[in-house]
């Protein structure tokens, strides 16, 4: 009886580590009530009952900066004009910055902004979406887990059937679809648990279809990536 007594209050207290953890950039943006409407979910809800259109629940999923499965008393921040606004939109970085002469891939991994944009070599914003970096401290490895920060190449990418050589620790096999290496063990690649916080091991999650077309149709050998905390 004890033990089911203490996995209730563990799961209780983890539910409320989650929603408290996942709601940054969703709090923020519930704040802007002339642009936002602040939802609590329901039970038995989810992603596709709640928004039928793909199109509206892809960018109510990059706005909040999550893929993973809804909660009761989860809080999504939802655009008053959703039947008509498009994601780039509400970019949460810079739709134009100094030419860099080359294609770019920047990532924030702030918990404010948790973005990555690709960016033409006339500076102009291609494309973004969510992203969820490293946690900071991994219990699994015993040690910090912080995504490196800087600016690097890709070096090798992969396809769909991609993944990990190290996690789950001692065993490997992790999925990591779409993934381009950028800095030793680091990279960026697509994942269905980009949560709305810094949540992996290091690796930069985002959007499968997101990695699916960063590693397709615009990363080849040799293209930057900017890594920053900033906002």
């Amino acid at each position: 009886m004890i033990a089911v007594i203490r996995s209730a209050f563990l799961v209780l207290f983890l539910l409320i580590c989650q929603t408290a953890i996942a709601s940054t950039v969703t709090t923020m943006l519930c704040q802007d009530k002339s642009n936002f409407n602040c939802y609590t979910v329901k039970r038995n809800e989810n992603w596709k009952t709640l928004f039928p259109n793909p199109d509206q629940r892809d960018l109510v999923m990059r706005l909040n900066r999550i893929n993973t499965s809804l909660y009761r008393g989860m809080k999504l921040a939802i655009p008053k004009n959703l039947s008509t606004a498009n994601s780039m939109d509400y970019a949460p970085l810079p739709k134009t910055i100094s030419p860099p002469g080359e294609k770019m891939i920047y990532v924030s991994i702030h918990p404010h902004v948790l973005a990555w944009g690709a960016y033409n070599a006339q500076g102009i914003l291609q494309a973004w979406g969510p992203v969820s970096g490293g946690r900071g401290w991994c219990p699994d490895m015993g040690r910090g887990c912080h995504t490196v920060l800087g600016k690097f190449a890709i070096y090798e990418k992969e396809g769909s059937g991609c993944v990990s050589t190290k996690f789950p620790v001692g065993r490997g096999g992790a999925p990591m679809p779409y993934c381009m290496f950028f800095h030793g063990g680091f990279a960026l690649h697509g994942s269905y648990e980009v949560p709305g916080y810094n949540a992996s091991h290091g690796c930069v999650r985002m959007f499968i279809p997101d990695a699916r077309w960063l590693n397709q149709e615009f990363v080849g050998k040799g293209v930057a990536v900017i890594i920053s905390d900033q906002l």
